[in-house]
């Protein structure tokens, strides 16, 4: 018998003061069971970081027609294709054909998995981001998630505070360019 997924759920408060967006919202989370905590909190904060009208969670964790995270206008078209963790070069050159903007959130070494992309053809690759935190910060958030969670997340100036269960944490958001 196949082991299912857990079931996370984030009542979450968000301020992105840098983007000018105030809201709350909960989370039903759906983590994989090949999935670690460290990537669906990745999941969960780029969720947040890129919080639209038309975000919602991709498909599987194996899906390749989808992100982890994305972003659909009113008509469908997917505006913004957010990746977590060391996606391959092919599934950025197919998100980056496909959507107006594409981002990587990761939880790993910035510089190990931007180099895995060095040679490989990535359509618009001047335009991705990858974006990291502080060395860290990822796994001591991890570490404070339970089935149910209250999150505070406010972005100001680049730097994020969290408030996970009652535990603040803090880090920058690093900005890399693949260009």
């Amino acid at each position: 018998m196949a082991i299912g997924s857990t079931v996370h759920t984030f009542e979450v408060q968000l301020a992105d003061t840098d983007r000018g967006i105030y809201e709350d919202y909960s989370l039903r989370v759906a983590r994989h069971p090949s999935e670690t905590d460290a990537y669906m909190l990745t999941r969960v904060l780029a969720y947040g970081l890129e919080f639209a009208e038309g975000i919602t969670f991709g498909g599987s964790i194996s899906s390749t027609e989808e992100p982890a995270v994305l972003v659909r206008d009113m008509t469908g078209l997917i505006t913004v294709w957010v990746e977590i963790g060391a996606p391959d070069a092919e599934r950025l050159h197919h998100g980056s054909r496909l959507a107006e903007r594409t981002v990587v959130y990761t939880h790993r070494d910035p510089a190990k998995v931007m180099a895995q992309w060095a040679d490989k053809r990535i359509h618009r690759r001047e335009d991705i981001r990858v974006y990291s935190f502080d060395p860290g910060f990822i796994e001591s958030a991890a570490a404070l998630i339970e089935r149910r969670n209250t999150m505070t997340l406010t972005r100001a100036e680049g730097v994020i505070y969290l408030d996970l269960n009652g535990t603040s944490l803090t880090s920058t958001v690093h900005v890399h360019e693949l260009a």
